[in-house]
């Protein structure tokens, strides 16, 4: 199949600048995906084969290898027709095959969501990025030719992979240093997010900078001719602001658009680094700098490789106006980041120099494999591409560079985890400061550890801003907690073996502990006592499980009764009233007392005995004539309702997160309230327990929710 005129003239530009072998290569790719896609049309009602080419296109545009060329025109085709990865290495080789692999969707798979299809869809891209680094650089294209053709899918899935392309995609491009990607994502994105806003700023933009215009050509000639004087050989550009950081800096800032001056800027590109400070030197004699406005990206460059000096000076009109100064070699990195730097030789390996300059990849694959919750993982996924940057020192004089809004707690992690741990205290420019303070650039930072201080604190993840430092810290507390449950399931375990008179040290010998765990579903002892502990197993699971224990007839458990069970409990069952049979007994639905409280019977008029709390505050100016012992005489499989309320952080989702960790405790739950009132969210749950020691487990899973300040056991004052 002769490709179409379009491609043809794309493959006489790679037969010229590459040579024919290249080309031949290229258009073989070409013809295979063109059969491959045969009959499949677009949203749009174009053949499908327009999108590869013009990914493949893109690519090429970037300075991209052949091999990311073919890998490009393949990219669908394993997805969406009936060829497996097999047939692509085979006919291309495993080197575009890994390529086409790393960029193809889990979309074959069965998800429990769609949020979790996205989560594993870009986990299986980032492992991919870590073994090459050009899945990424054609996933970036593939996403940009999709931005550009979005009109044809109807609104919701614009807003959507709009929605998508800015908070991922975009940021992305920007880690990697693509510039030119990141600028068009950016303003395709608000086209569809905020088309109000986009086509008012275009009209805007247009109509200032023919006002602007003048300004900027007299700035130009002005330092040229500057230039010209000192024989120093540049190019000064114009540099229009992009529509969608325009909006954004009026969203940040609250200013309108008529605030808004650095619209155009120049850029001035010379040959080497000290050109770039002779020249920064001309402008600042030729106008006046504002303070705090000038920036050494040369010295220090970003973290995603990119240089230049940028300084602003008080224009012609007495306007700002924001001049970037770089090297050619600088411009291209600004424009195309790791593609401009191409990591792969002829032979196909890499350059190590340029793994390092990549390395925050690595960390992003560290943390990324560890997460379960899809909300926690897109988090962190934000956090781990957030591209403003702070630039700090170490004491020994080493730059670091951490997200802007990062704290002591942050730059700890990032040195050493150890560090991290062992974190009591900063110094910062020989100044105490607290661990939520937030770092400046050109800050010189000193930590104070404590080799036997208690770890890191649950508050920190309120404060930390690295995904690094968020992992590390829940990571530790997580075994913190594993080791807390491992010993208290332990000894839930020793009591309950007591309860039936069991032998204590023979049935917690490990071989007969891991045949439990084992007819329990665990790999390990461990695991298995840490469940009894979180309150997941019961213990009387285990003994019923014990080799030998033949005889053994479980008692109370702590899971909820069934629905059919609650509807049918006569009330008050469960109690013995001292000396008294077949009264009517009921519990008070004031305090809701449940096994394991202390307790105290009241008689009442016509409706037997009520059964209190003993502190209840119901009680208080009661006639204590009618008060009358009684305790507890639970039954296998009862359950008792317990209210609690719960004060936090009015935030988005809270009431989620609770019913979550209530979720994951199999307790019965019957009712639920959320109320809020200045800032302060109020969720009041009753829940069904077998018996009370389960309220302080209860307790400790809410409060590992994010924004819980309070959790308490209601009672209901009825006077």
């Amino acid at each position: 199949m002769e490709p179409s005129t379009s491609f043809a003239d794309f493959l006489q530009r790679i037969a010229q600048n590459r040579g024919e072998a290249d080309a031949l290569r290229v258009k073989a790719a070409y013809d295979f995906a063109f059969d491959a896609h045969q009959g499949q049309k677009r949203e749009s009602g174009e053949a499908y084969i327009q999108h590869p080419w013009e990914v493949a296109n893109i690519v090429y545009d970037l300075g991209m290898d052949t091999t990311s060329i073919e890998a490009s025109l393949l990219h669908d085709v394993v997805e969406d027709t009936g060829h497996d990865l097999e047939e692509i290495k085979k006919r291309f080789g495993s080197e575009v095959a890994l390529l086409v692999d790393g960029v193809t969707k889990l979309s074959r798979l069965a998800f429990q969501s769609k949020q979790e299809q996205q989560m594993e869809n870009l986990r299986k891209m980032f492992l991919a990025m870590t073994q090459d680094l050009r899945v990424i650089i054609i996933k970036l294209a593939d996403r940009l030719h999709n931005m550009r053709t979005l009109k044809a899918l109807c609104p919701e899935k614009q807003q959507k992979i709009a929605k998508e392309t800015l908070e991922i995609y975009a940021p992305l491009a920007h880690r990697i240093g693509i510039g030119k990607v990141k600028w068009e994502l950016e303003d395709l994105a608000l086209r569809y997010i905020d088309p109000d806003a986009y086509y008012d700023l275009v009209g805007k933009v247009a109509k200032k900078r023919q006002e602007r215009e003048g300004i900027i050509e007299e700035v130009k000639a002005t330092l040229q001719r500057s230039l010209a004087e000192v024989e120093l050989k540049a190019e000064v550009q114009g540099r229009p602001k992009h529509f969608y950081s325009i909006y954004h800096k009026m969203q940040e800032q609250g200013k309108d658009f008529s605030e808004i001056y650095d619209l155009l800027g120049l850029r001035v590109i010379v040959a080497t680094v000290q050109d770039c400070y002779e020249v920064l030197g001309i402008v600042h004699t030729l106008w006046k700098p504002i303070p705090g406005r000038f920036k050494d990206y040369v010295a220090m460059p970003k973290s995603n490789m990119y240089q230049s000096l940028h300084t602003t000076v008080i224009g012609p009109q007495a306007e700002p106006l924001e001049i970037q100064i770089r090297t050619w070699e600088m411009h291209q990195t600004a424009e195309f980041g790791i593609a401009a730097h191409w990591i792969y030789k002829q032979d196909g390996t890499g350059d190590k120099d340029m793994r390092e300059k990549v390395a925050w990849l690595r960390h992003l694959i560290e943390w990324q494999g560890e997460m379960k919750d899809t909300e926690e993982f897109m988090e962190t996924l934000r956090i781990g591409l957030f591209v403003d940057e702070v630039f700090v020192f170490t004491p020994k004089g080493e730059v670091k560079s951490l997200p802007a809004g990062s704290t002591p707690v942050d730059f700890a992690y990032s040195i050493h985890t150890g560090l991290g741990h062992q974190c009591a205290g900063a110094k910062v420019n020989s100044r105490l400061v607290p661990l939520d303070y937030q770092l400046k650039n050109g800050d010189i930072i000193q930590i104070i550890t404590n080799k036997q201080g208690s770890g890191p604190s649950r508050d920190w993840l309120q404060f930390v801003k690295t995904s690094k430092a968020k992992n590390r810290i829940r990571q530790w507390l997580r075994e913190q907690d594993r080791e807390e449950n491992i010993q208290a399931g332990r000894e839930i375990l020793e009591r309950e073996l007591r309860k039936h008179n069991l032998e204590v040290h023979e049935n917690l010998r490990p071989e007969v502990l891991l045949e439990a765990a084992k007819k329990l579903g665990f790999n390990n002892i461990d695991d298995l006592l840490a469940s009894v502990g979180d309150l997941k197993v019961t213990a009387n699971q285990i003994i019923g499980k014990m080799s030998g224990e033949k005889d053994f007839a479980p008692r109370v458990t702590t899971r909820p009764e069934s629905e059919e069970r609650r509807k049918t409990r006569r009330p008050g069952q469960g109690i013995r009233v001292k000396g008294v049979d077949d009264l009517l007994v009921r519990f008070s639905r004031c305090c809701n007392p449940v096994p394991g409280d202390p307790i105290i019977g009241f008689i009442t008029r016509g409706r037997g005995v009520s059964v209190h709390r003993r502190d209840c505050p119901n009680l208080v100016s009661e006639d204590r004539e009618r008060i009358i012992e009684v305790e507890w005489d639970t039954e296998a499989g009862a359950s008792y309702p317990v209210d609690i309320e719960i004060e936090g952080a009015d935030r988005v989702n809270f009431l989620t997160d609770i019913m979550n960790a209530i979720s994951e405790m199999k307790l019965y739950l019957s009712a639920a309230k959320a109320r809020s009132k200045g800032g302060t969210a109020f969720i009041n749950l009753t829940l069904e327990i077998a018996h009370s020691d389960q309220i302080a487990a209860i307790f400790k899973r809410v409060k590992k929710v994010e924004g819980v300040e309070r959790v308490y056991r209601v009672s209901r004052l009825v006077r």
